[in-house]
């Protein structure tokens, strides 16, 4: 999560570390989501039901439930509040699509079937920095777990920890600590490198810059598709249709998610460095305002752009931005690829043709004279012209670091 308020930049700061306890424990963190996931469906249906439905009449009902279930009032009341606040944003989100009337579908709240996380405010647990533990107090009896991690505890304060997060994974159980930061108090501050870049991402190339690089899509899953086959007609042959499933099938489901956890932890820290090393080498960073939502609609190109995370590497790139106080810049798309970049004229060329050639004799790889104009288009206008921004000797100044949208 990132947010901006004037100068003051904060952003959420998250800490995880692998819990490690015993069966029952982890039993009764499962008890715990279900809870959650139990709760948060009887808001939804109350909403349903009911005529003009706000937020202080869920709070209210979520008092109700725990007055009426007891393995309600066993789990924490702030994570039933955080039950209740999720319904609350979904809804949110729906009524904010109906009235702004977007194309398609609306987002209508639905009902979930697989949660894998609570969350506690203030109160429900407490931290034992020397003995790096942390115990659960409410009545779900979860008790004390050993944190697992590198981070040292000490790094930050109890009144910093904003909420303290839950969350069941194929390989274990994790617990997230949620600290709002000033970024200036955790990050040292980049010199200015007077330097920009505009990035093209795309499937031949993960991306191309408008320095003349480009780096090779990884294709994590395509990769381990076959295994992924594999583990999946495993899994497949020991479910027993209306029956207690075994033991075995449990265990080839586990291997199953696990190999899917693994492809998508590779794809995000390939997202992550890459995002990283270009905030740290660029006073601005400019890239296509992609809406990859509709661009995986084509069923041919679908997976090689999921593979390919192209809203992974946005979501870091956004981060480090702020993170490391950079400017990042997100440009329409429309006719970066086919428009010249050293004239201007718009070439019309299909998606096979992969070099640009223009009549006024300049040539150039497609993705890359698409950089070009995505650099151009984040810097006319908005701090300089092309050639101004390229020969400004005001590098040293502080940028601000805002993400918007250049049309």
């Amino acid at each position: 999560m990132i947010y901006v308020v004037g100068r003051l930049r904060k952003i959420m700061f998250v800490l995880e570390y692998k819990l490690k306890g015993k069966a029952k424990q982890y039993q009764a963190i499962d008890e715990s989501i279900r809870t959650v996931q139990f709760v948060r469906n009887k808001c939804l249906r109350y909403w349903e039901d009911g005529q003009n439905i706000g937020q202080k009449d869920l709070y209210r009902y979520v008092t109700q439930l725990r007055k009426e279930f007891e393995f309600v009032k066993a789990l924490n009341s702030t994570a039933c509040q955080q039950a209740c606040e999720r319904t609350w944003t979904s809804i949110l989100k729906f009524y904010a699509n109906c009235k702004n009337k977007i194309q398609g579908k609306k987002g209508y709240p639905k009902y979930s079937k697989s949660t894998r996380s609570f969350e506690l405010k203030q109160s429900g647990w407490k931290l034992d920095r020397d003995a790096k533990k942390i115990a659960f107090t409410d009545g779900k009896n979860i008790g004390e777990f050993k944190l697992i991690g590198s981070r040292d505890l000490y790094y930050f304060q109890d009144f910093q920890i904003n909420r303290v997060r839950v969350v069941k994974r194929a390989d274990g159980y994790f617990c997230q600590f949620l600290l709002k930061l000033d970024v200036r108090d955790i990050v040292p501050q980049l010199k200015p490198t007077q330097k920009c870049v505009g990035i093209d991402v795309g499937l031949k190339y993960f991306y191309s810059d408008s320095n003349g690089s480009t780096i090779v899509t990884p294709n994590y899953y395509r990769k381990s598709e076959k295994r992924l086959k594999k583990l999946n007609r495993r899994k497949s042959k020991k479910f027993k249709k209306g029956n207690l499933q075994s033991n075995n099938y449990i265990k080839a489901k586990k291997q199953y998610s696990k190999r899917h956890l693994k492809v998508s932890r590779q794809r995000e820290e390939f997202a992550k460095e890459k995002a990283l090393r270009l905030i740290q080498s660029n006073d601005l960073v400019a890239y296509e305002d992609l809406k990859v939502k509709n661009l995986v609609r084509n069923s041919k190109l679908a997976k090689s752009i999921n593979d390919a995370a192209w809203s992974q590497f946005r979501k870091w790139i956004e981060y480090f931005g702020v993170k490391y106080s950079r400017l990042t810049i997100a440009v329409s798309p429309q006719y970066t690829s086919v428009d010249c970049f050293n004239c201007g004229k718009r070439i019309k060329k299909s998606l096979s043709v992969r070099t640009h050639v223009c009549e006024c004799g300049y040539c150039e790889d497609r993705d890359i004279n698409a950089a070009l104009n995505i650099l151009k288009k984040a810097t006319t206008g908005h701090v300089g012209s092309w050639s101004e921004q390229l020969d400004r000797n005001a590098w040293g100044e502080s940028t601000s670091t805002l993400i918007g949208v250049i049309q």
